[in-house]
């Protein structure tokens, strides 16, 4: 893993294919931000990324650490999700060229709430390493799975429904069998559920794992194969079996979070910010379904807790 604040450097997962790993704890001025992964697949005549960084200075670091591997053009950036770690550093590929590709329902998250977020990362991060950063939203739109073909290589942007957001999405290189899974998958480090459909979530994970999968670049979290699937669908399981054994219990909305700890997670980064934020959103989600309404919308600030 990077140190605190460390420029990204590009580790290879496969042939012509890498991996930008980000910091393993959630957004402070010490890690600038740098939390989420990102990625890229150099093709014959270009380059493919996958996601974009926290701020356009971040971005800007990214290309430089895909410059040190190839000077091929970027052609397309594809945004798995709508979570400002892997958004906010479009604008230094849109510059240069780069298409901007994402899901349509991503695109409308981000018209809906980008605004927001960046003011947030300007208040946390400060107005000189957010300096340049603005929201670019993607041109390209995908509404279903499909194939692209960019650079002179293709990938599959492969799109299960609702499930981490509403416009999530991974992306798979099928020819090295490396998956680019966004927010989909973390790799010990405990995911944000406050935009998922939970059961959409967990019909996507068992579909990935019907793939011919060999690498694994998480959102968070070191590349990785299967295991890494495995365990996203482990913690989800536990947090939902938890929180569905308090609520029968006629638990009180304090004390679901309160006794909702998960022992066997508690090594994973993130667990303490994350894993009671998640408890909440379970427990909201439990108390919708359980009246007939839609569970897929139950967000809360990030500062609630």
């Amino acid at each position: 893993m990077p140190a605190l604040g460390q420029e990204p450097q590009a580790v290879k997962v496969a042939d012509d294919v890498y991996a930008l790993i980000g910091d393993t704890s959630t957004v402070t001025p010490d890690n600038r931000g740098r939390v989420a992964n990102a990625g890229f697949i150099v093709g014959p005549s270009g380059v493919i990324v996958i996601d974009s960084g926290v701020s356009y200075r971040h971005g800007k670091q990214l290309l430089k650490a895909i410059r040190d591997v190839t000077d091929r053009p970027v052609k397309l950036v594809i945004l798995t999700h709508a979570v400002r770690e892997f958004v906010f550093g479009a604008a230094a590929f849109e510059e240069i060229g780069a298409t901007i590709a994402a899901h349509r329902e991503t695109r409308e998250l981000m018209k809906t709430r980008c605004a927001h977020c960046l003011k947030q990362l300007n208040e946390q991060l400060g107005d000189d390493e957010m300096y340049g950063t603005r929201l670019v939203l993607p041109r390209y739109l995908v509404d279903a799975s499909t194939i692209i073909d960019s650079a002179g290589t293709s990938v599959e942007v492969l799109y299960f429904g609702w499930a981490a957001t509403p416009g999530s999405v991974a992306v798979f290189h099928r020819s090295s069998g490396t998956l680019f899974a966004g927010g989909l998958v973390s790799a010990g480090h405990v995911p944000a559920i406050r935009d998922c459909y939970y059961e959409g979530w967990q019909a996507a994970l068992r579909q990935l794992i019907d793939l011919p999968i060999v690498n694994v670049v998480p959102g968070y979290g070191p590349p990785s194969g299967v295991d890494s699937i495995y365990a996203t669908a482990q913690y989800l399981d536990a947090l939902d079996a938890r929180s569905r054994e308090l609520y029968e219990e006629s638990a009180s909305l304090l004390e679901a979070i309160d006794s909702a700890a998960l022992d066997e997670f508690a090594s994973w980064h993130a667990y303490d910010p994350n894993h009671r934020r998640n408890a909440l959103h379970r427990r909201l989600q439990l108390e919708i379904e359980d009246l007939g309404g839609d569970p897929r919308s139950t967000a809360v600030p990030d500062n609630a807790l």
